[in-house]
């Protein structure tokens, strides 16, 4: 069941989204050369502390730390750990936050030092692919319109969309209803409907989309083991359309 928020229970989420976007900037500037994962992970739950908010992914469904750290060919919910970033990697940072109740959140894609052109260009084209999506995200469009539109941008730049990951709605649970792929056909799915808060969250990668257990046995990586990149934002939807609730 799609569970509706009022205006009240969006500001909320908005205000624990500026919370989790000020510590993803943060992060953002951490990921540098040398720098473990673990290291991210400890300073993220310390910064959401701080700032009044919770860990959202901490102890949820056995995962036991606040920040998701996917380095290279891992797509989405890697164990933060002791490796030390290289020139040259690319890491995504997946993060959430619970305030007032509420959940939100999001996940970006950051180059290590000075990475290859193809990798640059691979987090380019998923930063760009969920703007687009975003933008269809809107009273009277369906679930499906957002997938395809990620889904055609992709594959047109010559990269996968991986398809047994997807994005959710949100609120007093970090997963609800309903569930939004990166792929589809226009007009299928879900009617989009004022006061719906969903995150979308292409995950792209620079060869198949097939994905396989990560290293770690919690998270993904692609089967080909290519590189991947993630995105995500916490929206809401409006009379006017898409608003994003993660951003500073």
């Amino acid at each position: 069941m799609i569970i509706i928020k009022t205006e009240e229970e969006i500001k909320i989420i908005a205000e624990g989204g500026k919370i989790l976007a000020t510590v993803i900037k943060e992060l953002e500037k951490m990921a540098k050369p040398g720098v473990t994962t673990l290291e991210l992970d400890r300073a993220a739950e310390a910064l959401i502390l701080s700032m009044g908010g919770k860990p959202g992914f901490k102890n949820y469904g056995g995962f036991p730390y606040s920040l998701c750290v996917s380095v290279n060919e891992d797509i989405v919910h890697g164990y933060p750990s002791n490796y030390a970033l290289k020139d040259g990697d690319i890491i995504s940072l997946d993060l959430g936050v619970v305030y007032k109740g509420f959940n939100t959140d999001m996940a970006i894609t950051v180059p290590v030092g000075n990475v290859s052109f193809e990798a640059k260009r691979l987090i380019n084209v998923a930063k760009k692919s969920l703007r687009l999506g975003i933008k269809k995200a809107k009273v009277g469009n369906t679930i499906g319109d957002i997938g395809n539109t990620i889904q055609r941008f992709v594959e047109d730049q010559g990269f996968g969309v991986v398809r047994e990951l997807c994005g959710h709605g949100i609120g007093k649970k970090l997963h609800e209803d309903p569930q939004i792929p990166n792929y589809g056909k226009r007009g299928s799915g879900d009617k989009i409907v004022e006061g719906m808060v969903i995150c979308i969250e292409p995950m792209v990668t620079m060869g198949d989309y097939n994905i396989k257990k990560s290293k770690d046995g919690y998270g993904y990586a692609t089967k080909d083991n290519s590189l991947a990149a993630h995105f995500e934002h916490t929206i809401a939807i409006t009379k006017k359309g898409s608003r994003v609730l993660t951003e500073i």
